[in-house]
């Protein structure tokens, strides 16, 4: 077995790398940027040597830099983790060179899936089926518009080195193509350094089940059985799950069996996934599933997988890379069923666009029975812009679907987090949403509900939590609170109380009463509050500050502040002005000064962490002002375009 195994990696994947390597015996070596210098990471390993500026360019994706800190630490292993080196074939064959054994596949297997029109071809000459579409060289924009129109919309225009949703786009119509081609190839460059595409046809109705592998130099290859990856946000991954609903036992074995087959034909080593294209129109079929891509790394949702079979997938791979053998097939059992829900620090509300900041409170639900948490921030610590939004990953296991259903429910209700926004509240929606509950789940269930699922506003029992945490310290009576400023709320009645609060640049008025005969009832304790509305029992937590509440509720975090005088002449001000939601670089400008446009027409597209997020007019109107050029590098809050007032407009 290795000595001393370095990690390059970051984040929570470093961590959990680090947890079986110490189980094992094996010092850790951990890699860092300067962005990462106080990261849990650099700090619970044995050495951490920094490797460069935040950039992950400059960083995390230096391979002569690791390779260099490798062998002066006496590193006989590394470990990539996934993203950044994890699938790079020529750092796999530099390691090699170097005598330090990387932990993953050879790099002629790499290099077979790397791209995905290669993988296709070599797919279909194994036996294994693929979705129809165009894998060929030519990437002249008109012979690739010939041949989406020849396949027949809609179509997926995929990054053949893509992965993780980046540089695919779904075309519906022959005219849109050429925009989505543009978009796709740019972001493609962006984040992979090549912009080729490949075209497929669409599958209606689609989900997307994937097949972990393991292959030793034996030659021995193994399956660990499916997960479903269905609940997709723009091709981003959301929830995981395994087994896959509605699966039987005819289709996981021709499907298991497919995956094999695809990795011994590229005489595979290591953990793997394939990814299939599943018919979701009706029943899973035997003849119903298509190969997508092979994944020849640790995925992000293996921890689901360890959870119904039982095995380490980082011990496992240790153990194969060190040369030993995969188990026998029949030796691995399926047990139970296990959920991963991502966390990440995004706003839901403002298309998802990544939310970026210190974590000043961070409660993660730790030490709940059958719940595994997987996070590689801390309470104080940063969620930066440089590196993947992601907070944690929250793994619950039952014994039956239903059951890890609302144990991850459960996870979700204790998790806390502020004053970066996250995606809980909607990943608890999901999670109760009725198709999901019943299993029909598919990749365009999150679009198709998406006016149910993403949050669009505080819901009502947290809004009358906060009001009542707004009575209980304006009653308090400290003069030199500015809690008792009596601006934000009136009393209409001894036995009735109105109150109005500001939530994202909107009022809320709630009416609270005191008797529990009349419509509301609300009890409450200092910091965690129970109540009953309107019949309904549920809980949460309040934590007031100089400016308002802060309600945590069902993995939601929803802030309430006081209303202040000159807020309307804010909103009004506001209501012209386009801001930098993040900082970023302007990629394209679609406007200019005197230009007329008509509320949500593209005025620009901003790229930040390698994504594109496309900026709206917030009404109709003529642009006053441009104040950046593409190519700007821009700061969050930063004015972009200004509209004109409407009088001047219309004058």
């Amino acid at each position: 077995m290795f000595k001393t195994l370095l990690i390059a990696n970051r984040g929570e994947i470093a961590r959990r790398v680090m947890r079986t390597a110490k189980r094992m015996g094996i010092k850790t070596v951990a890699v860092y940027s300067e962005a990462d210098a106080e990261a849990p990471h650099v700090r619970e390993a044995d050495e951490a040597v920094l490797i460069g500026p935040a950039p992950s360019a400059e960083s995390y994706l230096r391979a002569d830099k690791i390779l260099e800190v490798a062998k002066q630490t006496g590193a006989d292993a590394i470990h990539p983790g996934y993203g950044f080196l994890s699938e790079n074939a020529a750092f796999a064959r530099a390691c090699a060179e170097a005598g330090i054994k990387f932990v993953g596949p050879s790099p002629e297997s790499i290099e077979a899936m790397g791209l995905k029109d290669r993988a296709k071809k070599l797919m279909e000459e194994a036996g294994v089926p693929v979705t129809p579409g165009y894998h060929g060289d030519n990437q002249d924009p008109e012979h690739l518009q010939n041949a989406a129109d020849a396949i027949g919309y809609p179509v997926l225009i995929k990054a053949v080195a893509g992965g993780g949703g980046k540089g695919m786009r779904k075309v519906e119509t022959s005219a849109d193509f050429p925009d989505a081609l543009d978009s796709c190839k740019r972001e493609a460059k962006s984040s992979f350094g090549n912009d080729e595409v490949l075209i497929e046809k669409f599958i209606e109705n689609p989900r997307h089940i994937e097949v972990q592998v393991f292959g030793d130099s034996r030659g021995r290859v193994i399956h660990l059985f499916e997960r479903d990856c269905s609940l997709q946000r723009r091709h981003q991954k959301v929830i995981e799950e395994a087994p896959a609903p509605g699966m039987t036992p005819n289709v996981r074995a021709a499907m298991c069996s497919a995956a094999v087959q695809a990795a011994k034909a590229v005489n595979y080593e290591g953990a793997g996934t394939v990814e299939f294209i599943v018919d979701g129109s009706g029943a899973l079929r035997e003849d119903g599933f298509f190969f997508m891509e092979m994944n020849t790394r640790l995925q992000v949702e293996h921890p689901v997988t360890e959870m119904v079979t039982g095995l380490d997938l980082v011990e496992l791979q240790l153990k194969v890379a060190a040369g030993g053998s995969v188990p026998e097939q029949d030796e691995i059992r399926l047990k139970g069923h296990a959920i991963e829900a991502r966390l990440y620090a995004e706003d839901p509300a403002n298309g998802f666009l990544p939310s970026i900041g210190r974590l000043d409170i961070l409660d993660l639900p730790y030490g709940i029975e059958g719940v595994r948490v997987d996070s590689g921030v801390e309470q104080g610590g940063e969620v930066s812009l440089h590196y993947d939004p992601m907070i944690a990953k929250i793994i619950a296991f039952g014994t039956n679907r239903n059951a890890a259903i609302e144990r991850t429910l459960a996870a979700l209700s204790a998790t806390r987090v502020y004053p970066v926004r996250t995606n809980g509240g909607f990943l608890g929606n999901c999670l109760r949403d009725s198709d999901f509950a019943a299993g029909n789940v598919s990749t365009g269930l999150i679009a198709d509900k998406s006016d149910s699922l993403i949050p669009s506003g505080p819901p009502e029992a947290d809004a009358a939590l906060a009001a009542r945490a707004v009575l209980e310290r304006v009653s308090a009576g400290q003069p030199t609170d500015p809690w008792a400023v009596q601006d934000g709320f009136r009393a209409n009645a001894a036995a009735r109380i109105q109150v109005r609060l500001e939530f994202d640049g909107g009022a809320v008025d709630v009416s609270l009463s005191g008797a529990p005969a009349k419509g509301r009832t609300v009890t409450a304790r200092v910091n965690e509050k129970a109540f009953i509305l309107d019949g309904q029992a549920a809980s949460g937590r309040v934590v007031a500050d100089q400016d308002g509440v802060i309600v945590f509720s069902d993995g939601r975090t929803s802030r309430f502040n006081l209303p202040r005088p000159d807020a309307a002449a804010d909103a009004a001000e506001a209501g012209g002005l386009v801001k930098a939601p993040m900082p970023g670089k302007v990629l394209s400008l679609n406007v200019a000064e005197g230009d007329t446009v008509t509320k949500g027409q593209k005025l620009l597209v901003l790229e930040a962490m390698k994504m594109e997020h496309a900026l709206a007019a917030p009404r109709d109107g003529v642009i006053a002002s441009v104040s950046i050029a593409a190519g700007d590098q821009v700061g969050e809050g930063d004015a972009l375009v200004t509209l004109a007032e409407e009088e001047e407009a219309a004058a």
